[in-house]
């Protein structure tokens, strides 16, 4: 055994031992601190430690959870949009308390709503960290304002002192509720349309009943019984004066509303004729023969252009914006796009799984088309149609039946049928709902707008019409008053 081993390690077990007090007059300890082995190690610095450790938990999960809660995850049976995010004082009232007692730094909270339909911000997810930490952080000093009286951090002040848009408010429960008796349950019919001057029409049965928004008050257009014919689609010129109704044997009359007068009636179809489209003087009708017939109103001895793609019914039409483009839907499954000048489609899509009757033209992205599929596809589709490309989708869980854009926001409502009969107001191009209306019991087939594009109107074969306020009122451009605007005055 080597020399002096037997003493180094008593001196070891004794400096180890907290009830062991060294002597002075020990030999071995006198020995040991005489003749230090080359093996030994240097006698580390004395430290007091107690009888028991406390851990610290402030970047644990543990605390988290204690101060904000964990995220709430929806059922699968209940993982439904409709459910109401949270409100921007929750989340500024909880990114505050992380600023202040987990050291983070947010100085902005999203409004839930344009977040999209991800995690909103302020809900703490949970990270990887150790349950126990035997080590406190330094606390952080704000190096900006050394000497401020606030009790905040300066992340905290500009977190609150940050402006903050209005939150948006959707009643859930529509404002006004007109009964529609032998409004029609047929998918392919476009019954209901508002005009220019705030007057809504709807067909129903045979007859074609018109309400003026000014004055609550309902007028009957006209009959078609006498002619043993029934009203199929109806839809009004751009700027509201004439009325056009196409019949179920495949006429379409154009109406002088303010008259209550039949101006003209245009044959050429040989089914009935389920979409209506104006683009200025020029007017766009689909029927079941298959084929789409353009009319100039003021010359309408025979249609101008006979437009022949699709292969069943034509169940929507809709004239782009700026008039250069028409959509056109139909059941089998196929959406073209035509231009002025041609007789063939410019494009052709494939995409949708059934019948295409929601057709509906961007206003604030020049050639942005939305179209929307029935039972067997359930998807809304957005198309450029500058380059034929499919921009997006989004599956709704129901059959589509129509759509229309916000004329001031970028938004767009769509209303549904089978299975859940919803009406969803949806963000573009987050595609985030905004909304989410029920109150109809059927299938929601018929959709018009407001002129000031606040309101929209539904109709539903419950044989009702609601009027639900949805969209920000549209900001409205008035041509100045002048004599050297003669277009003001030619009707």
């Amino acid at each position: 055994m080597e020399q002096g081993y037997a003493e180094r390690l008593l001196t070891t077990l004794e400096k180890s031992s907290p009830d062991s007090v060294p002597s002075a007059q020990s030999p071995l300890l006198r020995t040991s601190s005489c003749a230090m082995s080359p093996l030994s190690r240097t006698p580390r610095s004395r430290e007091n430690y107690s009888d028991r450790y406390i851990p610290s938990r402030v970047s644990t999960n543990t605390a988290r959870k204690c101060l904000f809660g964990s995220p709430r995850i929806p059922d699968k049976k209940n993982r439904d949009h409709s459910t109401d995010p949270p409100k921007v004082e929750a989340l500024t009232y909880q990114s505050a308390l992380q600023n202040e007692l987990l050291g983070k730094s947010i100085t902005e909270v999203q409004d839930p709503q344009s977040s999209g339909q991800g995690r909103p911000l302020g809900v703490v997810s949970p990270s990887r960290c150790n349950i126990f930490k035997y080590q406190s952080s330094p606390r952080r000093l704000d190096l900006l304002a050394p000497y401020s009286t606030s009790p905040l951090s300066k992340s905290s002040e500009k977190l609150l002192l940050s402006p903050r848009r209005t939150t948006r408010k959707i009643s859930k429960t529509p404002f006004k509720v007109l009964d529609a008796p032998e409004l029609q349950d047929d998918f392919y019919l476009n019954l209901l349309d508002w005009s220019a001057q705030n007057t809504l029409c709807v067909g129903l049965g045979t007859a074609i009943y018109l309400w003026s928004a000014h004055t609550c008050q309902v007028s009957k257009l006209c009959d078609l019984q006498e002619e043993g014919d029934s009203v199929t689609s109806v839809a009004w010129s751009e700027k509201g004066h004439y009325l056009t109704v196409g019949t179920h044997t495949g006429l379409v009359q154009i109406w002088d509303a303010a008259a209550e007068k039949k101006i003209c009636s245009l044959t050429g179809h040989l089914g009935r004729v389920g979409s209506l489209s104006w683009s200025g003087d020029t007017l766009c009708s689909g029927s079941r023969d298959k084929s789409i017939l353009q009319w100039d109103h003021r010359m309408p001895v025979s249609p101008t252009r006979r437009l022949l793609a699709h292969t069943q019914e034509v169940c929507g039409l809709k004239w782009s914006p700026d008039h250069q483009m028409l959509a056109s839907g139909g059941n089998d499954n196929k959406l073209f796009v035509w231009n002025t000048s041609s007789s063939v489609p410019v494009h052709r899509h494939n995409d949708h799984k059934a019948a295409v009757k929601a057709i509906a033209w961007s206003p604030h992205q020049h050639g942005t088309l939305a179209s929307g599929g029935g039972t067997a596809d359930r998807t809304i589709r957005f198309w450029n149609t500058l380059t034929g490309q499919l921009l997006q989708w989004v599956d709704t869980g129901s059959q589509v039946c129509n759509l229309a854009w916000s004329k001031g926001a970028n938004e767009l409502v769509s209303t549904h049928g089978y299975s859940q009969n919803q009406i969803i107001i949806w963000r573009y191009p987050s595609l985030a709902q905004v909304a989410k209306l029920m109150g109809h019991t059927t299938r929601v087939l018929y959709l018009a707008m407001s002129p000031d594009g606040q309101t929209v109107v539904t109709g539903a074969g419950d044989e009702t019409l609601r009027f639900w306020n949805v969209f920000y009122k549209s900001r409205s451009h008035k041509e100045p008053n002048s004599p050297l605007n003669m277009a003001a005055y030619i009707r």
